[in-house]
């Protein structure tokens, strides 16, 4: 990752959706198991990548906050927390699929509709906007 906090945040950010588009993708082909088809690093690799990138979202928005805009950060503190407990969340939940000795394609289908992700991404979504703007 870069030194960068904006570059770093972006990055992750497109890091996490990259891996959710995939995750789609894998959730449609009805594989038993990630072994089925060589599926096993793509699908672990992108789990892998996604949950590095999560590793302290929250502080790192944050910091690109503080430093885009310190005088108005505490408007955004509420917002920048909620985003840090949904990271966390969904750090966790992909932390459990890691954790699986076979990646079915229903539990993948599973993971791109848990509300943690979900809100993630949404969160994701509006920081990236806002931040464009400060």
């Amino acid at each position: 990752m870069t030194t960068d906090p904006r570059v770093e945040l972006h990055n992750r950010i497109e890091i996490i959706e990259s891996g959710y588009e995939f995750m789609l993708a894998y959730a449609a082909q009805g594989h038993e198991s990630d072994k089925d088809a060589g599926q096993e690093q793509d699908i672990r690799k992108y789990l892998n990548d996604i949950d590095k990138a999560l590793d302290d979202l929250g502080a790192l928005s944050t910091k690109v906050a503080e430093e885009s805009n310190a005088d108005s950060v505490n408007n955004y503190r509420t917002f920048l927390e909620a985003l840090d407990s949904d990271a966390k969340k969904a750090q966790g939940v992909v932390r459990l699929v890691l954790a699986q000795s076979a990646i079915s394609s229903l539990l993948i289908d599973n993971l791109n509709a848990s509300s943690h992700l979900r809100a993630l991404l949404t969160d994701m979504f509006v920081i990236d906007e806002a931040f464009k703007r400060l």
